[in-house]
């Protein structure tokens, strides 16, 4: 007779039979912004391509190694926190990663193309929505998180060097460079600006 596992056992199990790479060697940036890390470079050319270090660092970043209790399960789930300005569970969701300890990327969602991106993504426009490896975890739950964390072999307390500094957050989709002004453009009236509306109480992102 079949006995009913754990819930975590289950979301270990889900998480140890994606095939990624034991080890990183390379952090791939898609154009549309998701990140992935592998041992070989993508063929595809639009894809940003940064090498990292032998120890899992990104070279030129100024940031300590990682210990390998965090650099193991960093190379296999990279977490990544999708948030938007003025959103308290954004900040609560933030707070807990810092406070657990977990090296993670964040990626702010601030007009249309953004949030664009993050449906193609999560499959939602909710903020914050975690994602650990492949697995999109949307709204803020801190069972939940910390459930797929554990699986994924973070540990529960922090382990980070006490030099650490989490990098910023950078826009979902990268922003395009300005264009020179020419004397006929600079000639025309600049148009209004286009009123954002705001997220709504839920976290729901609406552009």
């Amino acid at each position: 007779m079949l006995k009913a596992l754990p819930v975590v056992s289950w979301l270990a199990a889900g998480l140890l039979c994606l095939p990624l790479p034991v080890l990183a060697q390379y952090k791939v940036v898609a154009p549309d912004g998701r990140v992935t890390y592998t041992d070989r470079p993508p063929a595809d050319g639009s894809a940003r391509v940064s090498s990292l270090g032998r120890e899992g660092a990104l070279p030129g970043t100024g940031s300590p190694l990682l210990p390998l209790e965090l650099r193991q399960p960093a190379s296999r789930y990279p977490v990544t926190l999708y948030t938007t300005a003025d959103c308290p569970p954004c900040d609560a969701g933030r707070q807990y990663l810092q406070q657990r300890g977990i090296p993670f990327s964040e990626r702010s969602v601030s007009n249309n193309d953004d949030s664009a991106a993050l449906e193609r993504l999560t499959g939602a426009r909710t903020v914050p929505t975690l994602t650990v490896g492949s697995q999109a975890l949307r709204g803020l739950s801190q069972n939940d998180w910390a459930s797929y964390l554990d699986a994924a072999g973070y540990p529960r307390d922090s382990h980070l060097p006490p030099n650490w500094q989490q990098p910023p957050a950078t826009p979902l989709v990268a922003r395009a460079a300005p264009r020179p002004a020419t004397p006929d453009s600079a000639a025309a009236p600049a148009p209004p600006p286009r009123a954002e509306v705001p997220a709504a109480p839920e976290s729901k992102i609406r552009f």
